[in-house]
């Protein structure tokens, strides 16, 4: 008996979740489907304009030209609002660093899956050191903080898909004490 194209794909997105190294966040969950992963991406590439364009059709029919005023004024100032938020962004993000946030365990905690990259410049507010080639899929960015430690983004369609944390080992001692002596205690408090 054979199994159906979305059963397969399941069965082989639960395979890879779990060859999924130690520290490595995926986007995939167990009940996701790899073939609609970027379904609403697509989806509101198309669903937008023709909501618009029934939008402006239905303030024509009830309210004729003054209902079509209305309904681009609104939408006017969504855009408007939409680009300022942009633009509130990006001039943040100019006055740092790049590739620099101020901790990447706390970015490491608040990543979500499927956020865009807008979203995650927002948090971190620097744009991310681009690791991966100009317009190749996908595309890898890097936020260092201090400590040397760094989260590395992987982003597909825009949207993040998996996140690492680098940690730096620790400094080994110096001179590390022989067999027979005794570890150094530190000072008794007085």
């Amino acid at each position: 008996m054979q199994a159906c194209t979305g059963c397969s794909a399941f069965l082989r997105s639960v395979a890879q979740d779990a060859k999924a190294p130690a520290g490595v966040r995926t986007a995939r969950n167990r009940w996701s489907f790899p073939l609609l992963d970027n379904r609403a991406m697509n989806l509101r590439k198309f669903v937008v304009p023709v909501g618009l364009a029934i939008l402006f059709y239905a303030a024509y029919q009830s309210y004729g030209w003054m209902g079509v005023a209305a309904v681009g004024g609104a939408t006017l100032m969504t855009l408007l609002l939409h680009f300022t938020r942009l633009m509130t962004i990006m001039r943040r993000a100019s006055q740092r660093p790049i590739g620099y946030v101020g901790s990447a365990i706390m970015l490491n905690i608040k990543l979500k899956p499927k956020v865009t990259l807008m979203h995650v410049i927002a948090m971190t507010r620097s744009l991310g050191l681009r690791m991966s080639e100009e317009g190749q899929e996908p595309e890898i960015y890097r936020w260092t903080d201090g400590t040397d430690s760094h989260v590395t983004c992987e982003f597909v369609g825009g949207r993040l898909m998996k996140w690492t944390l680098q940690r730096p080992q620790p400094a080994q001692a110096e001179s590390a004490p022989e067999a027979g002596e005794p570890a150094a205690l530190p000072p008794a408090a007085p």
